[in-house]
């Protein structure tokens, strides 16, 4: 039998230009007999390649479309237009994209992380829009600033951290001075045995997802990176309730999150929530190559869910 050729991402991805923002979004047609549509949402530190073999795993179930956000992925910050990421400012994008995109179809969600926050946010935003939801699945969401496993030491110094680098001059000086290749190299080599991306790899496989946190850091707009940083400080969206049910993805042993704190927020907020632990090793995936290396990131509840 004939080995089965694996997807290159290049093919799949077409410009995206909304309100003077130019990106990139990834579209993976559905197959035959299909006609869900997901629309894949990545997380803070991420890209469509990123992400690519996920796309391509979930590609079994419908037509996959997965877009950069302002300031991620290479995308044009909201800087660049006179404006700031906040979350309200990035809900505003998201509605916007999916009533472009899906005009009055429905669409299955699937957010990872942070943008599992933007989406809340949306759906708080454009009611009308959980009508639309088919089906609405968190990957290691959260929705409270409380969520996360920080004592207040660290959560001071992340604080700190992000209140200095979201402004413009700290921002361009990290951006073009900070994370030069030598400098990230460097530093993930010295806490690799300790890292969760990379405590798990060979040598080989530790240099390749280095060598993608390199590309990662240096694409991604680091004022927009700790700008959202510095709304995970302060976030608490449980005000405003989302008539929608949602199964949210948690890792069991989670280096960020409160399994637990994670489920009474959304459960606040939410109609009904159904929490899947995962077993797999990390919180979310450095880079998936492929559908195979994807598959275990799924469970299969969640398969089963978009099976029908």
């Amino acid at each position: 039998m004939a080995k089965k050729q694996a997807k290159n991402p290049e093919d799949y991805i077409v410009p995206l230009n909304m309100n003077g923002l130019q990106g990139r979004m990834l579209y993976i047609p559905p197959p035959k007999g299909k006609s869900r549509q997901i629309l894949m949402l990545y997380g803070l530190h991420a890209s469509i390649e990123r992400l690519f073999g996920m796309a391509e795993d979930l590609n079994k179930y419908g037509g996959v479309t997965l877009p950069d956000f302002p300031g991620f992925g290479g995308m044009t910050s909201f800087y660049k237009i006179g404006e700031k990421p906040t979350l309200d400012s990035l809900a505003d994008y998201l509605a916007a994209f999916i009533k472009l995109r899906y005009k009055r179809r429905r669409v299955t969600i699937i957010a990872m992380s942070f943008s599992f926050v933007i989406t809340t946010r949306m759906l708080q935003k454009y009611p009308e829009l959980a009508n639309r939801v088919e089906l609405l699945i968190s990957v290691v969401g959260f929705v409270h600033n409380e969520d996360f496993m920080y004592n207040g030491l660290k959560r001071f110094g992340f604080h700190t951290l992000a209140a200095v680098f979201s402004q413009r001059i700290p921002a361009w000086f990290g951006q073009h001075v900070v994370l030069r290749p030598f400098a990230i190299r460097t530093t993930y080599q010295l806490v690799a045995g300790r890292h969760a991306k990379l405590m798990d790899a060979d040598l080989e496989e530790r240099k390749r997802r280095i060598d993608f946190e390199i590309k990662l850091w240096q694409i991604n707009d680091i004022r927009t990176y700790f700008a959202c940083f510095m709304t995970m400080v302060k976030l608490d969206l449980c005000n405003i309730p989302v008539k929608l049910p949602v199964y949210h993805i948690g890792v069991a042993n989670d280096h960020y999150f409160d399994n637990h704190v994670v489920e009474q927020h959304l459960n606040v907020i939410y109609d009904k929530v159904e929490i899947i632990i995962s077993n797999t090793p990390a919180h979310a995936p450095t880079v998936v190559a492929d559908a195979k290396a994807a598959a275990p990131f799924i469970p299969r509840k969640i398969r089963s869910l978009l099976s029908h």
